[in-house]
């Protein structure tokens, strides 16, 4: 809400007039105003900067040449970070070629779990030498050692096998290499190599800690960069069997297999989970027929209805065969999914069942559809048969005993489904989608916590291999997006202004509205969806995806909006036209947008001032520089990484460090505001060294910001009586210069009339802070100055917060009054939308979905009902209190300043309430006077509900999306019947070797 409302309580009877009140009004402004005036120096602010006015200079800000200019910088860097991947890759290759297999090798390396781990006897243990470490804040600041890798491996990964050890020995020829691109490319940050054996190297080389139960449990082989660099996109049906003789240790071995299958999926993936006993189900009835994108959030939605799955009945794996074949005809045949390979996942105990007429049906002769089967548990007898599915459809088959198997045979599938692309020697660069750095979480805003990885496939280059298409694993690098938006610097942007990077489908990137995070309790964690937020859900006045389309097809162009955009958390909203320009990011699945708001944003206002000048008034104490823009480029060399932003400027200035790399605009810009604002030091000195503390206490501070991100503050008390400490400082995000945003009050006080000062009122959570703006030719500067304290005592009511510790809305306080201030037009009730919201998961069993074939499914529900659901009840009331991703719409109070005054009578059954409003000149005040004692409780409240739902439609749509350029799904030298999985010491094994199943193969 733009005003803050000042609510005055009085006893009935007591005369007042619309008269009587413009005048209290008049008076309280008054004075107000000649306080914050007084102490925020703004007069004398306003006067330098008409001094200055003749030697200023207005450029107008070309958008669509600025876009263009940052898309060349960021396609310049990845380019490098594309460039350091081939040097490993070429590396690697060439090092297999010049390696012989050695099955008794014996080779001592780096285990980043042992490494300077000692036994009783202050010995270093076996593979846990000495590893020098040292912090390095180019790697937040974490403990590596930039001169060497070293190797990680899973739990359940034996670091002394001779597939390890060959492999390890063989890569260590990737040592110099990443030292190399680092010494090219100081912005590169992690760079590894993910073998298809299962371990990891790692640069620079850190220590690995293990979890709280003292396992290992990342493994490289299924992280995202690994599963897209070595296959194409893939379009797969998951069939389960949830027959009776699965219950026990066989379903919890089924789930943990799908779960698994899930993680080796990613956004260019389409998945369905069909369940089948008696009668076959979608385990989530919404997708019902189709293939959802394998984004996070669809991916984590069917982790947890698969933990809902239960055993019972009598399994017949026709049916489910056939609807999985049709759904994947289906789609193959309108053009949507991966359009590459299909695949579906048998997951069962044994077949029975006479299947051959459905794949002569629907999967032959061509075998468009792979289909890998799992049998299990340690039953034997069904074996053959299924296997001979799997040999027969291209796929592959394996037998899981154990929880400890899943893994490794699950990974599988994936070189099966490489094995084209690998005999081709096709090297696809692959960008994933965001993904979430850890490290960076209680250090940046939340838009830049995220990364992105581009890697590339490594294949044996020897002659007697070749032909079998054997993966060797993926090498790769973490761009951090960060790294990115430091070429759209914030300045060149404006007040409102932001760049930002969406993916080929659709989603963010980054962009500062994305939040990924989402409190629990105290802790912050990933949203399930963090990664898949879709640009029409933050730019959702798009409402035609014009913009959207656009950038997904990779298009040059300019688009104009009218947008609602809220700030404050939510409680208030800026009304914008904001200028979209957007382009492709060459050579990537990336496109940037940058916006430029009407006014702010179309104009930079270039001053002129000499160095020694500036040099001068930068030095002053009370002065400081955002310190997350790039004035100087302080992280690539070690010895500028010390300097703060202001120091790395003076040393620039004074010739100290030759070396530096700045911005020169920017830095011309900051010394001619640092001279302009000099004045203000020794004018806020001189009125706090002769303040009264009798009559004029509660002043605490005076502030200010230009738009070079420059900060200027005194305090008008000790700093041990500041209200909130938090104020001004790098933990209070809201309030200083970041590389996403402006601050709060700065952003607010920019869309004021100029010349009026913004109140904000102090709550538990937040900084009440007046903002004065006055209009410069082409751009506008801000002053701002701390409200008194006992200008706002608790009577007063902030129409979105009550002052003081209360924080409550007027709707709440007194919901009569504010319906009629909405009548009468004096506010207005704006609709927003939320599409990042975390609401609570309302409860459905999902294992007892509609079936598709079934006559008898209500009796059976009933059944389920009685015994399951009723058996559930505790472990239901639990997962009301999950939260889960939801569409929320919440309404926003705005106030239309064209009514400056207003009164009237409000009937309330025996007795009337009398109100009357008066909007407090140069403020965003609003004095309300009403009667305190006329009970009109049978109006209700006006409450600030924000109305959530979880959308079906947005879990199965089906947006525009660009597929990745290239498809490896068949290669005419994989044998028909051949369903051989990765390489097992260098030698590629095939699962189909009994003549039987060969001679069950058609011609």
């Amino acid at each position: 809400v733009w005003l803050v409302i000042l609510l005055i309580f009085i006893n009935p009877g007591f005369p007042f007039s619309l008269f009587r009140v413009k005048s209290w009004a008049d008076a309280f402004g008054g004075e107000l105003y000649s306080i914050v005036t007084k102490y925020s120096g703004s007069l004398l602010l306003q006067k330098k900067y008409k001094d200055v006015e003749p030697t200023l200079k207005i450029k107008e800000v070309d958008g669509l040449e600025l876009v263009k200019k940052f898309s060349e910088q960021m396609e310049n860097m990845l380019r490098r970070k594309v460039e350091a991947v081939e040097r490993l890759v070429e590396a690697a290759e060439d090092a297999d070629l010049n390696h012989e297999y050695n099955s008794s090798l014996e080779f001592d390396y780096y285990n980043s779990l042992l490494i300077n781990d000692k036994d009783e006897n202050d010995n270093y243990v076996e593979l846990g030498d000495e590893f020098i470490l040292e912090p390095n804040e180019h790697f937040n600041n974490l403990l590596v050692n930039t001169t060497y890798s070293d190797i990680q491996l899973p739990t359940n990964v034996y670091n002394k096998d001779p597939d390890i050890l060959n492999g390890v020995y063989m890569s260590e020829a990737l040592n110099p290499i990443f030292v190399d691109n680092f010494e090219r490319d100081p912005t590169l940050t992690w760079q590894y190599f993910g073998s298809s054996t299962g371990f990891f190297r790692l640069y620079p080389g850190i220590k690995w800690l293990p979890d709280e139960n003292g396992v290992i449990s990342f493994d490289c082989r299924n992280r995202g960069w690994y599963i897209q660099a070595a296959t194409s996109p893939k379009d797969i049906v998951i069939i389960v069997d949830v027959s009776g003789s699965m219950k026990g240790l066989r379903m919890t071995i089924a789930k943990h297999t799908i779960t698994t299958i899930l993680d080796t999926l990613g956004e260019n993936d389409f998945v369905n989970i069909i369940a089948y006993n008696d009668y076959v189900h979608f385990i989530e009835p919404c997708f019902k027929g189709i293939l959802v994108q394998a984004d996070r959030d669809n991916r984590e939605h069917f982790k947890q209805l698969v933990d809902e799955l239960q055993a019972k009945g009598v399994g017949t794996v026709n049916k489910a065969l056939t609807e999985s074949f049709k759904i994947l005809r289906e789609f193959r045949e309108a053009g949507q999914g991966g359009l590459c390979n299909q695949a579906i996942m048998l997951i069962t105990d044994g077949a029975v069942e006479d299947y051959e007429a459905v794949f002569e049906k629907y999967n032959w002769p061509d075998r468009k559809v792979r289909v890998f089967t799992y049998l299990i548990g340690r039953e034997v007898t069904f074996a053959p048969n299924v296997k001979w599915i799997a040999c027969n459809n291209k796929g592959y088959y394996t037998q899981i005993s154990t929880l400890a198997d899943v893994q490794e045979n699950v990974m599988e599938y994936l070189h099966v489904l490489s094995r084209p692309m690998v005999i081709n020697h096709d090297h696809d660069i692959i960008w994933t989608e965001a993904y979430m750095d850890s490290a960076l979480f209680a250090s940046q805003a939340q838009s830049l916590l995220l990364m992105t990885t581009v890697a590339m496939p490594v294949f044996s280059k020897k002659n007697e291999t070749r032909s079998h298409g054997i993966l060797l694993g993926v090498v790769g690098s973490d761009v951090p997006l960060r790294e990115l938006l430091k070429l759209a610097p914030r300045y060149k942007l404006g007040v409102h202004g932001y760049a930002f990077l969406n993916t080929n489908n659709g989603y963010i990137l980054s962009h500062p509205d994305l939040r990924p995070l989402y409190k629990e309790g105290k802790k912050l964690k990933p949203k399930p969806n963090y990664n898949s937020v879709d640009l029409s859900e933050v730019e959702w006045e798009d409402q035609d995806e014009i913009l959207r389309t656009a950038m997904i097809n990779g298009e040059t162009g300019y688009l104009s909006m009218d947008v609602k955009v809220p700030v404050d958390k939510g409680k208030r909203v800026l009304f914008l036209t904001n200028d979209y320009f957007f382009t492709d990011i060459s050579g990537t699945p990336f496109s940037l947008g940058v916006v430029l708001s009407r006014g702010h944003g179309e104009y930079i206002l270039l001053g002129n001032t000499s160095v020694e000048e500036g040099l001068h008034d930068l030095l002053q104490p009370d002065l400081s520089l955002a310190n997350e823009w790039i004035y100087c480029i302080t992280d690539i060399d070690p010895d500028h990484r010390k300097l703060s932003q202001l120091e790395a400027v003076i040393r620039f200035l004074t010739g100290e460090e030759p070396d530096l790399e700045c911005d020169e605009e920017l830095v011309q810009e900051v010394l001619f505001d640092a001279v302009v604002t000099a004045p203000m030091e020794a004018y806020w000195t001189t009125l706090a060294l002769n303040m009264s503390m009798e009559t004029e206490t509660g002043i605490e501070m005076a502030f200010l910001g230009t738009r070079a991100g420059l900060m200027r503050s005194a305090l008008y008390v000790g700093s041990e009586k500041i209200s909130n400490r938090k104020f001004l400082t790098q933990k209070d995000k809201e309030s200083i210069f970041t590389m996403d945003h402006f601050p709060l009050w700065y952003r607010r006080a920019a869309e004021h009339p100029p010349g009026s000062f913004i109140y904000s009122i102090v709550s538990e959570d937040d900084s009440g802070n007046p903002s004065l703006s006055t209009r410069g030719e082409g751009k506008r500067k801000l002053f701002t100055s701390h409200v008194p304290h006992h200008v706002c005592p608790d009577p007063f009511v902030d129409a979105s917060f009550l002052a003081g510790s209360t924080g409550k809305f007027l709707g709440a306080v007194d919901g009569p009054v504010m319906t009629q201030l909405l009548n009468m037009g004096m506010f207005r009730r704006v609709t927003m939308y939320d599409y990042q919201a975390m609401c609570k998961v309302p409860y459905h069993h999902h294992s007892g979905a509609q079936p598709l074939l079934s006559p008898i499914y209500a009796f059976l529900a009933a059944v389920k009902w009685l015994i399951s659901d009723f058996l559930m009840c505790l472990r239901r009331h639990k997962k009301h209190d999950i939260l889960q991703p939801c569409d929320t719409e919440y309404p926003v109070f705005v106030y239309e300043p064209a009514i400056k005054e207003t009164n009237g009578l409000i009937e309330c059954g025996d007795c009337q309430k009398m109100f009357v409003a008066q909007q407090i000149v140069s403020s965003n005040l609003l004095l309300l006077v009403t009667d305190a004692v006329c009970d009109c409780s049978v109006f209700p409240p006006i409450l600030l509900a924000h109305n959530a739902s979880v959308k079906c439609e947005r879990m199965r749509s089906q947006k525009l999306r660009r597929r990745p350029d290239t498809c490896h799904a068949f290669h005419p030298e994989v044998p028909r019947g051949s369903t051989g999985g990765r390489a097992h010491s260098w030698v590629s094994p095939w699962a189909c070797l009994s003549p039987l199943w060969w001679k069950l193969l058609p011609p």
